[in-house]
């Protein structure tokens, strides 16, 4: 097994709120040289459960992982805005605060949300995007295919302590070491956090702002999802002509859960050097 590239977890205050995240790589050697990574996770994933992911990329580049507001160890309450367009923010400012010249947004589900919107805004340092199977709901469109109370009944579930087999329940495909540490982590899910995210994926329109989007994009996509459909590549590329896609093959929505080496693959060297 190859060393950890994990750094240290640290709190940054930035968009007016604080911000957790955790690091791996650093700058130093080769990775000074490369665009750093910012991590942006889905509706219901604290940042650790991204820790898997962020040690593959870290061996390359400095790597940065959020825990999105109401989620993880960043700041969470029942006032909070946890609108999209604060989420935003808080990833422009995450990279302002911390200095960043350069990076690449790559952000799952909720987070491909927040990069599309982030990158429609031409943030200064921004240089490429990747958005892996973003909910293409919205007005007028198709709803997103999971179900709110999926999310709401574990959370509650979790805030009490649920066992080994409750998680199962819901994620009957991942590991056991999966499910542990969503069992560990999932309570910090702030409840009205994810209402207000999940009921933005109906009523925010991603699709607006695609032709704004000035630096590279990739989308990856589950072969065998149904977040991301063909069609709906086509009417993307219609928005942003130079749209690349990679479909990963035998990936659920949850693609590096499902197949990691196909996650990993997948983004070739377009970020400037390959997740091998």
């Amino acid at each position: 097994m190859s060393e950890s590239t994990f750094l240290y977890g640290a709190q940054v205050h930035a968009n007016g709120i604080r911000q957790h995240y955790l690091r791996y790589g650093g700058a130093e050697g080769a990775r000074a040289q490369r665009d750093a990574i910012v991590l942006i996770p889905g509706i219901t994933s604290p940042a650790v459960t991204w820790g898997f992911v962020a040690e593959r990329f870290g061996r390359h580049f400095d790597t940065y992982v959020l825990d999105v507001r109401g989620r993880g160890l960043s700041e969470a309450t029942d006032t909070l805005d946890y609108s999209l367009d604060a989420q935003v923010a808080d990833v422009i400012a995450f990279a302002q605060a911390l200095e960043l010249p350069r990076y690449a947004i790559v952000g799952h589900s909720m987070g491909g949300r927040i990069g599309l919107r982030a990158a429609s805004l031409r943030p200064a340092g921004l240089t490429r995007l990747v958005a892996v199977d973003p909910p293409v709901s919205g007005p007028g469109r198709r709803p997103y295919p999971a179900q709110l109370p999926w999310y709401v009944d574990s959370i509650r579930l979790a805030q009490r302590g649920i066992s080994l087999e409750q998680m199962r329940a819901f994620c009957p495909s991942w590991s056991e070491a999966q499910l542990r540490l969503r069992a560990q982590w999932l309570h910090t899910c702030n409840e009205g956090a994810i209402v207000t995210s999940f009921e933005a994926f109906q009523t925010d329109d991603i699709h607006a702002g695609l032709a704004r989007i000035a630096v590279p994009t990739l989308l990856l996509t589950a072969e065998r999802g149904d977040v991301v459909r063909p069609a709906d590549v086509d009417e993307l590329r219609g928005l942003l002509p130079a749209l690349l896609e990679r479909r990963v093959p035998d990936a659920g929505h949850m693609i590096p859960w499902d197949n990691e080496a196909g996650f990993h693959a997948a983004f070739g060297d377009f970020l400037g050097q390959a997740l091998d």
